[in-house]
């Protein structure tokens, strides 16, 4: 699964990345969270004959699915990951798989090894701050959806589709974001011509040595906690407080976020 991300890179470097013309600005984000504003991004409408302006386009959505066919968001669930394997068949992913997949950039993401009984990102989970070996950008695949609420108001919404996680993540949980690579953005996004079945073949995991995963304090596992001081090397246990009291210069202040 994919419970937490971040995207650190400026503006202009997400732009590159994903082939926009600009990007509004936004802070760096350390600790993004189901239910709080991502951006992604989708194929714009056709170009004109000449243009050479960028064909594609960004958008903020509810990080959280909801199919248009829900009648009431309150008994839900949150759908803020979609299993690859089974999304193109799955009601409330199909109708997105085939009309608006979407791109999600991020710096890495946030995985729990488990331990005991807890759940992800529990007291005795290690987090693990895991990003891309050689640095810079990934996207994930994403998928958008919009909801028209009962009062009549629109709410963008998505969610990240995973894979089986590659050998290089495995020990630390069995799902893992599918990244789309750049050489394959066009083709992801182009809903237009390419049908879900053309493009099964990207939904699998990344090579096993493409990301590497470092060991993390468990101050990830607050929502509140937005700084970078969350991705500074650490472990969960006895040590944890003595990594934190080692620190210097932190800033416990929230990050505004979009």
């Amino acid at each position: 699964m994919c419970g937490r991300f971040a995207l650190t890179a400026t503006p202009e470097q997400t732009a590159a990345f994903l082939g926009l013309a600009e990007l509004e600005t936004f802070p760096a984000r350390y600790n993004i969270a189901p239910t709080q504003p991502v951006l992604m991004v989708l194929a714009g409408p056709p170009r004109a004959p000449g243009s050479n302006l960028p064909d594609r386009q960004p958008m903020l959505v509810r990080w959280g699915l909801i199919p248009t066919w829900v009648k009431d968001t309150r008994e839900f669930p949150l759908l803020f990951n979609a299993r690859s394997e089974g999304a193109a068949q799955k009601a409330s992913f199909k109708t997105a798989m085939r009309h608006r997949r979407a791109l999600v950039p991020a710096s890495g993401f946030y995985e729990w090894r488990q331990a005991g009984d807890k759940g992800a990102g529990g007291s005795k989970g290690q987090p693990y701050w895991i990003r891309p070996r050689h640095g810079g950008l990934v996207a994930f695949a994403g998928l958008i959806e919009t909801y028209a609420e009962p009062g009549g108001s629109e709410m963008d919404t998505g969610a990240i589709l995973t894979a089986r996680a590659s050998s290089g993540i495995a020990n630390i949980h069995d799902r893992m974001p599918v990244v789309i690579e750049e050489r394959d953005f066009a083709r992801w996004l182009d809903c237009r011509t390419q049908e879900p079945r053309d493009v099964a073949d990207l939904l699998r995991p990344a090579e096993p040595d493409f990301f590497e995963a470092v060991p993390v304090s468990d101050l990830v596992n607050k929502v509140a906690n937005t700084g970078p001081e969350i991705q500074e090397r650490g472990i969960v246990g006895p040590q944890a407080e003595k990594v934190r009291r080692q620190k210097s210069g932190g800033d416990d202040s929230q990050m505004t976020l979009f």
